[in-house]
Parts: C-alpha cells; structure tokens; sequence
C-alpha cells in the first residue's frame, strides 16, 4: 500500500501537478511515520527487554513485579505505536483521494 502512495506521489509530480516543495513534504510525511513507527518498536522491544532481565536475573520480589510491569507497559507502547502508524497511514491516504476527487471536479 506505501509503494502505491509512493507511485502516486511520482505520477502526479511528473505530470506537473505537484511542485518539488510539495513532493518532498509528501515524502517526509511518509517518512516520518514510518520512523515513529519504528521508534515505537524500538522501545516497546528495549523495555521489554528490560523487563525480561529483572524477572530472570533478579531474586527480590520488587524487582519480578517491576519487571512483569515493564513487559506489559512494552506491549502497551507497541500497540499505540501501531494503532498511531495506521491512523497517520488512513488520514494520508484520506488527504489523497480527496485531492484526487477535487482534480476530477475541476476537470
């Protein structure tokens, strides 16, 4: 589905209807989501990581509880991330095929 937007974003923009500025502040849209999404990852991947080492490497009973609470906060931080990736995702494609159906109004 990216690859699509991505071609579309080409089309238009060798068909003279996107200025360059406009071409690139598409692209870093899309870039930056993607970017989001993989911090997002990155994080929910280092806390649970986290959590993992003070269940297993850890006898005190505070530290097995903190650590159980850090793997389900990283579950938590990896569903937002990608419940807000998919959000972004819709809401640029929405942006586009309303610009898609103004162009065909006006033709």
């Amino acid at each position: 589905m990216l690859d699509k937007i991505h071609h579309d974003i080409h089309k238009n923009y060798h068909k003279g209807d996107l200025t360059l500025r406009d071409y690139l502040a598409a692209h870093r849209t899309i870039l930056s989501n993607d970017r989001s999404l993989m911090g997002s990852v990155r994080t929910a991947l280092t806390t649970f990581v986290a959590g993992i080492s003070f269940v297993k490497f850890f006898e005190n009973k505070t530290l097995f509880v903190i650590g159980w609470v850090f793997v389900g906060i990283s579950i938590i931080i990896l569903a937002y991330g990608v419940v807000r990736y998919c959000h972004i995702k819709k809401m640029i494609q929405s942006i586009k095929k309303s610009e898609d159906i103004i162009k065909e109004l006006n033709e």
